[in-house]
């Protein structure tokens, strides 16, 4: 009988439905805790029980959630994964990497450097108003309390960046010129001139004339008192003290701890065990390959084998340049909506939700790219949106379009991000999470995409296309050459300036980006490479079985992964293929 008992204890402990039900244990309270302690994202995913408040952001909250972060990695430890189906295994691998990685930065002082120049927090706080739901009364009661609470949120960033100057962890001084105006610019003389009373001009019928009257005071009084004056804070603490104190040298590999920051850098973004010294290299080949294709549509448009002479032509010839903001948002708008006639030929599942155009706003269009995109709500509430930057339009060529707004959103981020959103049966983390190696990868194969639907119509269209490319190779070089070969700043421009298109405000915004966001655009030509070539490898192996759409919802309908996750995937679907 005690034999029996015993084996029963020993069947029950190795059943695998306990650890699955602790794996979603662990799940179900991480997620739990991501939304109570950030409150913004609660709110992109639909989760509206904390649209009253901000995230806290001080060393107190940072060390808590670093904390925090390592019981939920301890719980998964005590989890045994070869009791888990192979789905399981999958997601505990994932999850894994997630925990991991936040330790690491933690310990690395990422939390120290938390401006790098990409939607910076005052940025986000000052587009509050497109990041919540405004509806009703109590939607509106929530955006003040947000308002209201925004100086301690405030106060939690400035927090990190003194002790970041006290340690020596900050960024470099030259990529700062231009940085206050970013904040500035919501320092209003009055509060119905600012950003952030917009929702109090234009309210939803819902919402009483009696109710519209109180808010709108209360908004003026709340942003005049409480808003406009913490952005005065954040703006003479930049300029009296942080940017007096940031670094002289531009490599991330010269603040104290910098070169294992950078190297923990590359691997996250890039997903790979790899070496700056590798990544370089990449990059110059790449960018002589690149090269030899530029040549022959030089060649072919007349130009022999004056490059220079050709990329002079596409910098001053009026043809290439919109005369209007009006006038390059039509063209962008054309060009999308070709492509949404051609994606059924390249895809087999598209995402539900649609996507819209927009111009960057005007705070951030001086310092910030050609054009980003911004994910809509989990809950389909709002659309994503591509941003396309209209300021200085000389330096915005209308041959880039094509290739910039596949990227940007379909069959780029938009369709990525959002088909991942809408994916069920998997751990919500999988349905958020992003490795910028994936998303940057699969937006840049996204351009190329256009050649095999006929999107690039001219030899310039695809020689922006082609330009487009080599910018992402010559990232490779110039990110490893500024952060861990001593490059100068000067260096890197000229390098850019004369293997590329790109207009010269363009490269200097880019060099800037690189400086200001070490790593970061390594992952973008890095995953392209990647991508491409378990494409050409699903397509040596199978010949005729090889089928362009299904191997497409097999790379995007796992969300965003790891690339040797990318990479067993595709593995896996080949030799499932060849089997039949």
């Amino acid at each position: 009988m005690a034999y029996i008992f015993t084996f029963l204890l020993l069947f029950l402990a190795a059943d695998p439905q306990t650890d699955m039900q602790k794996l979603q244990a662990l799940f179900d309270d991480h997620r739990e805790y991501t939304l109570q302690s950030n409150p913004l994202f609660a709110t992109s995913q639909g989760v509206h029980d904390f649209n009253d408040r901000l995230p806290e952001t001080g060393l107190k909250a940072q060390e808590e959630q670093h904390h925090q972060t390592g019981k939920f990695l301890h719980r998964l430890e005590e989890i045994d994964r070869n009791n888990l189906p192979e789905e399981d295994q999958l997601n505990y691998d994932i999850f894994e990497i997630l925990l991991n990685n936040s330790i690491r930065a933690f310990e690395l002082n990422d939390h120290l450097l938390p401006l790098n120049g990409w939607w910076d927090y005052h940025a986000t706080f000052a587009d509050l108003a497109n990041r919540m739901p405004l509806n009703n009364v109590r939607d509106y009661e929530n955006y003040l309390s947000r308002l209201k609470a925004f100086p301690d949120y405030n106060t939690g960033y400035l927090e990190r960046m003194k002790k970041g100057l006290e340690l020596g962890i900050v960024r470099p001084k030259i990529v700062f010129d231009d940085y206050p105006a970013s904040v500035s610019a919501h320092i209003t003389e009055n509060a119905e001139e600012n950003r952030l009373f917009e929702p109090f001009k234009n309210f939803p019928e819902s919402v009483s004339e009696d109710d519209r009257n109180r808010l709108k005071e209360k908004g003026k009084r709340v942003i005049a008192e409480v808003v406009i004056p913490e952005f005065s804070r954040l703006h003479d603490f930049l300029v009296d003290e942080y940017i007096p104190g940031s670094a002289d040298e531009i490599g991330i590999t010269e603040i104290p701890g910098g070169s294992e920051y950078y190297q923990y850098l590359i691997e996250t973004h890039t997903t790979m065990e790899i070496s700056a010294v590798e990544i370089h290299q990449t990059g110059l080949d790449e960018v002589e390959q690149i090269r030899c294709e530029m040549m022959e549509i030089v060649e072919e448009t007349g130009f022999g084998d004056d490059f220079d002479g050709f990329i002079e032509f596409l910098r001053t010839d009026p043809q290439f340049y919109a005369e209007t903001a009006e006038e390059l948002l039509k063209e962008t708008a054309l060009v999308l909506k070709t492509m949404d006639g051609k994606l059924p030929e390249l895809f087999k599942t598209l995402p539900r939700l649609p996507y819209g155009i927009m111009e960057v706003p005007d705070y951030l269009a001086p310092r910030t790219a050609t054009a980003y995109y911004s994910r809509g709500a989990a809950d389909g509430t709002r659309a994503g949106f591509y941003a396309v930057n209209t300021y200085d339009l000389p330096s915005r060529p209308l041959y880039e379009v094509t290739a910039l707004s596949l990227h940007e959103a379909v069959p780029g981020h938009h369709l990525q991000i959002a088909l991942q959103q809408e994916l069920e049966g998997l751990p919500e983390f999988r349905t958020t999470a992003g490795f910028t190696a994936f998303t940057e990868g699969w937006a840049l194969y996204s351009e190329r995409l256009g050649l095999e639907v006929g999107m690039y119509d001219d030899p310039y269209n695809n020689f922006g296309r082609l330009s487009y490319e080599m910018w992402r190779a010559l990232r490779l070089v110039v990110d490893t050459g500024m952060h861990a070969k001593g490059w100068t700043r000067d260096e890197a421009i000229e390098f850019m300036a004369a293997n590329s298109a790109l207009s010269l405000h363009n490269i200097r915004s880019e060099v800037n980006r690189y400086i200001f966001w070490p790593g970061q655009a390594l992952a973008y030509k890095m995953g392209e490479i990647k991508v491409r070539e378990l494409r050409e490898l699903a397509e040596e192996k199978l010949g005729e079985k090889f089928d362009l759409r299904e191997f497409h919802d097999l790379v995007l309908l796992s969300g965003s992964v790891p690339l040797s996750v990318l990479e067993e995937n595709v593995k896996l679907y080949i030799d499932g293929h060849l089997a039949d």
